[in-house]
């Protein structure tokens, strides 16, 4: 079959930079809004981890093979009807755990020390007739991360290299690596200085963070969300916020995107990010990279990781 002949479905928006490089090696086409006509003939569907896929889509589509994903994220990819249907999924999970990870460690320093705010202090002419309220050091504080998978082990590193005792919790201890185990995450918070969510979205992640552990943290203490936006309870973390209960937040997700709740916006006390932390350059190329080269494997019958046979395998 000649590659450049082969039509590749595009399940959602995607980034243009990965359009354009699709476009040149495949022929591109869009999933209609409706199921008046869908493209049956496909067996190859590209879609990013905000989209996802969910059953009703692949039923459109019954020649679909492979579902691409550009993104470390599975949760809004319906796995178990991808394996019933034995379509394979890939995703590009390693490439962006360095550069999210830094990106905590930037919405920490936004938040704790104020970068942000000092920021539009000066640039809104404010230095000169006053002075700015004094910033958290970080330096011999806790931080807890929800969550040490590969992003929150990186995140991990990070936070104990700037001198940050680290706690972790999630589904088991892991042994090998020299941070602090704690069975719950109430009882992380409550031992926390910041708290940082690493976790995967899904339902079993759906507003682990509400009124409870936002009191838990307390006054003093920061939040900081690179996780999914489902896994905070906003209308709990605007209430602390708003009433202090909390010292800050940084948060590079929402439970909308990228309609976000305005009440988010006056707020001093939050650094707000379009879910842009994995968006380096380097992240970018390799993400696509990636994707490219699971689509060429599965093309060619060679080896790639598939994430649906991997649910399979696990459901047995």
């Amino acid at each position: 079959m000649d590659e450049a002949m082969e039509t590749v479905l595009l399940l959602a928006a995607i980034p243009q930079d990965l359009r354009d490089v699709l476009a040149g090696v495949y022929d591109l086409a869009r999933l209609p809004d409706t199921s008046d006509g869908p493209p049956t003939g496909c067996r190859i569907a590209v879609t990013i981890s905000m989209a996802g896929a969910d059953a009703a889509v692949m039923d459109r589509l019954p020649g679909l093979c492979l579902i691409a994903c550009q993104g470390a994220g599975l949760d809004r990819i319906d796995l178990a009807a991808a394996a019933a249907r034995g379509i394979a999924v890939s995703h590009t999970p390693d490439v962006l755990t360095e550069d999210t990870a830094d990106f905590a460690i930037a919405l920490l320093y936004g938040t704790a020390r104020k970068v942000v705010l000092a920021d539009r202090f000066v640039r809104d002419g404010r230095w000169s007739r006053e002075r700015m309220v004094p910033s958290t050091r970080l330096h011999g504080k806790c931080a807890g991360i929800v969550g040490l998978g590969r992003i929150g082990e990186a995140v991990a590193r990070r936070a104990a290299g700037i001198g940050m005792a680290v706690s972790y919790t999630g589904p088991r201890p892991k042994p090998n690596l020299p941070y602090t185990f704690v069975p719950s995450v109430q009882d992380l918070a409550e031992r926390s200085d910041v708290l940082i969510l690493a976790c995967p979205g899904g339902e079993a992640t759906h507003h682990l963070v509400g009124a409870d552990i936002l009191s838990r943290l307390g006054p003093g203490g920061f939040l900081i969300n690179i996780a999914r936006g489902t896994v905070v309870q906003e209308a709990a973390l605007l209430e602390a916020l708003e009433e202090k209960r909390i010292a800050g937040a940084g948060l590079d997700v929402f439970a909308a995107e990228p309609e976000l709740d305005p009440r988010f916006l006056p707020l001093e006390n939050v650094v707000l990010a379009p879910h842009y932390a994995s968006l380096t350059h380097e992240t970018r190329a390799a993400m696509i990279g990636r994707l490219l080269g699971d689509i060429a494997a599965f093309r060619a019958g060679t080896p790639f990781h598939d994430a649906a046979a991997a649910f399979r395998h696990l459901a047995r």
